[in-house]
């Protein structure tokens, strides 16, 4: 009987990370957009599992910054401040950039291999214009960066600030020419990675980061600009109908 029943909670413990994947997976492709609500029939559609497992999964997501409550309306997906993304910038650049040095220390030549390889694969997938082959790229970048840094906590502290930046991430791939001097940034990474220069490697991560803040913030002010001409808009529509 204890058998069973532990069973069975490793099992509701397994189909609950198995929803928090999938969640999480769909708000970092941009399959679910900052702002947008998350109904809970929508949720169970997406992930096949029903609205406890759910309310599990949205609470997990919400602890990691993914997903908010707004009261009256349930929750939604978390929608960054200027202040919240010039925050995340500023700690990722600093942890990206002792990644880079501590890949560059520490890593293989498998390490160096793979991180080119991934720019490689990235650089085709643009020029054939293929977003989700230019996102796996990059996620495959950073996997062998952090692995050959050796730092768990590092790693761990890294995805989850991944996860929250996300959509701009998704974003940047449409921005003309980004994607293209992207492919250049983290050559230069792989390249101080591979020639073991580690002060190198950290400077190429840095300025890799900034250029991504300076990017997102352009992306939050458009967003911000399309905002108040909806809202600008709306006392007209009324008045029409």
């Amino acid at each position: 009987m204890l058998e069973r029943v532990t069973n069975l909670a490793a099992n509701a413990i397994s189909v609950r990370r198995a929803a928090e994947e999938k969640l999480r997976a769909a708000i970092v492709a941009g399959q679910l957009l900052p702002g947008q609500r998350l109904p809970e029939r929508m949720l169970c559609e997406l992930t096949g599992v029903g609205r406890t497992t759910i309310r599990e999964a949205i609470r997990q997501l919400e602890s990691e910054g993914l997903v908010t409550t707004v009261p009256h309306r349930g929750p939604t997906v978390a929608l960054l401040s200027e202040k919240e993304a010039r925050d995340l910038y500023e700690l990722r650049a600093m942890l990206e950039g002792q990644a880079g040095r501590l890949c560059a220390e520490r890593g293989t030549a498998e390490h160096g291999a793979a991180l080119h390889r991934a720019v490689d694969a990235l650089d085709e997938a643009r020029r054939a214009r293929q977003i989700s082959g230019v996102i796996d790229a990059n996620g495959d970048f950073y996997a062998a960066l952090t692995s050959g840094a050796g730092n768990d906590a590092l790693r761990h502290a890294l995805a989850g600030i991944h996860n929250r930046l996300a959509f701009f991430r998704f974003s940047s791939t449409r921005w003309p020419g980004r994607t293209e001097r992207s492919v250049a940034e983290l050559r230069a990474i792989a390249e101080a990675v591979s020639a073991r220069d580690g002060a190198a490697a950290e400077a190429a991560c840095i300025h890799h980061i900034e250029a991504a803040a300076e990017l997102a913030l352009l992306v939050l002010a458009e967003r911000a600009q399309g905002a108040a001409l909806a809202r600008q808009r709306r006392p007209i529509a009324a008045q029409g109908g």
